[in-house]
C-alpha cells in the first residue's frame, strides 16, 4: 500500500489515511453569529465524499473578539456547537474524521470579508466591528490598532480556548488543532516581532511560548487522554529578528510535553512585505526540520497538488502527513484521485459515486 493512503492512528483515534484537509477561512456565516449553516454542512461533507481521512473546520474563535471576521465560525455558545454537531454527523456518517482549528484573531481580528470585492482592513465597531486584542498595541499594517491584553487578561483566554475544546467535544469533533500561526493571537505572542512585554509572557522564548503552553496543558487536561490535541505553527517569519524555525522545533519539544501529539507546520502571516519563497512543497523543509528536532510527527502543507508528489513527501518518513488546501477546493474529490493515480482500490469510495470510473 501506498504511504499516503496507510492509516494513522493518533492516541485513540484512527485516520484512514494520510491526506488531511487544511484548515481554509470561508468567511460564510452570513448573519455574523458564528453559526454555522447550510454552507458548512455541504463543504464539509463532500471532502468527507471525496475521500479525506482528516477534515480540519477552519479557524473558529474560542470567543466572538477572538473571530477573524464578523463572517467566521465560533464555538462559544451552546448554538454554536449544535450546527457544529450536524456537520460532525455528517462528516462521520461518510466515514471521515472531523477536527476543529480553535482560533484567536488577537491583533487580526474584526476584519473585513476575505472574498473578491470586499476591502482588506478592519470593520468598524459602528458597522459590526470591535476593538481587537493582542500582545502588543501595535497595528498589523492596514487594520486598527489593538489593545495589549493585561497580564491579568491572559488567563481568560486560555480559559477560552479550553472551553472550546470542551465545546468542540460536546460537537463530535474527532481532535483539536491550537491555532498558533498566521499571524493570530498565539503566534503574536510567540515572535519576538509583536511580543516585546516585559511580563512572564514576554522576553525569553520560554515566556514567549507560555500563553500556548498553557493553553495546550489545559486543553489536555479537559479533554482526557485519548482524545488529539494538535498545533499548527508558523515556523518562520521570513526576518532574522523574528521567529525562527530553530525556536519553532524547540516549542514543539515543550508542547509535546505539555499534551499535544502533532504539529502541522506553516510560516509568515505575521508581518506583510517579507520575501516568501513559494513554490511546490515549499514549506515541506520547514516540516522536516520540525520532525527531526523535536521527535514528534509533524504534517506538511503548500502547494502540494499531486498525488506523486505527496507521496514522495511522505517516503522519506520524516512527514507523517500532508495537508491540501487549495487543491481540495478546486477538487473535493482529490483524495479519491490520488488513489486511482497510485493504483489504490478504495473501500470507502462512495458507490453512489461509482460511475466516475476511478477504478473502485
Amino acid at each position: 500500500m501506498s504511504k499516503l493512503f496507510t492509516p494513522i492512528k493518533i492516541r485513540s483515534v484512527e485516520f484512514r489515511n494520510r491526506i488531511w484537509i487544511a484548515p481554509m477561512c470561508m468567511y460564510a456565516c452570513d448573519n455574523r453569529d458564528g453559526i454555522v449553516g447550510d454552507f458548512h454542512y455541504v463543504h464539509h461533507n463532500t471532502f468527507a465524499n471525496g475521500g479525506a481521512g482528516l477534515i480540519i473546520a477552519e479557524a473558529t474563535g474560542v470567543t466572538a473578539e477572538g473571530r477573524i471576521s464578523p463572517w467566521c465560525p465560533g464555538i462559544y455558545n451552546e448554538d454554536q456547537v449544535s450546527a457544529w454537531k450536524k456537520v460532525t454527523d455528517g462528516v462521520h456518517s461518510r466515514g471521515a474524521k472531523i477536527a476543529i482549528q480553535l482560533a484567536h484573531a488577537g491583533r487580526k481580528a474584526s476584519t473585513n470579508r476575505g472574498w473578491p470585492g470586499y476591502e482588506s482592513g478592519s470593520v468598524a465597531i459602528a458597522d459590526g466591528g470591535w476593538e481587537a486584542v493582542s500582545s502588543t498595541d501595535v497595528a498589523f499594517p492596514g487594520y486598527a490598532a489593538p489593545r495589549a491584553l493585561t497580564t491579568d487578561e491572559v488567563p481568560a483566554i486560555v480559559a477560552a480556548f479550553v472551553a472550546g475544546a470542551r465545546n468542540a467535544v460536546a460537537a463530535g469533533f474527532d481532535g483539536v488543532q491550537i491555532h498558533a500561526a498566521h499571524g493570530y493571537l498565539i503566534h503574536q505572542f510567540l515572535s519576538p516581532i509583536t511580543n516585546t512585554r516585559t511580563d512572564q509572557f514576554g522576553g525569553s522564548l520560554e515566556n514567549r511560548a507560555r500563553l500556548l503552553l498553557e493553553v495546550v496543558a489545559g486543553i489536555r487536561a479537559e479533554v482526557g487522554s485519548h482524545y488529539p490535541v494538535m498545533v499548527r505553527f508558523s515556523a518562520t517569519d521570513y526576518r532574522e529578528d523574528g521567529l525562527t524555525v530553530e525556536q519553532t522545533a524547540q516549542i514543539a519539544k515543550w508542547c509535546d510535553e505539555a499534551g499535544a501529539d502533532f504539529f502541522d507546520i506553516s510560516s509568515g502571516g505575521l508581518i506583510p512585505g517579507v520575501h516568501i519563497p513559494v513554490g511546490p512543497g515549499y514549506q515541506v523543509p520547514l516540516a522536516e526540520y520540525v520532525a527531526e528536532h523535536s521527535g514528534s510527527p509533524v504534517g506538511a502543507v503548500g502547494q502540494i497538488t499531486t498525488a506523486q508528489q505527496a507521496e514522495a513527501i511522505l517516503a522519506n518518513g520524516q512527514i507523517s502527513v500532508v495537508s491540501i488546501a487549495r487543491a481540495a477546493l478546486a477538487d473535493p474529490f482529490w483524495p479519491a484521485q490520488a488513489a486511482h493515480q497510485l493504483g489504490e482500490k478504495l473501500e470507502y469510495w462512495p458507490r453512489p459515486y461509482a460511475r466516475a470510473n476511478f477504478d473502485l
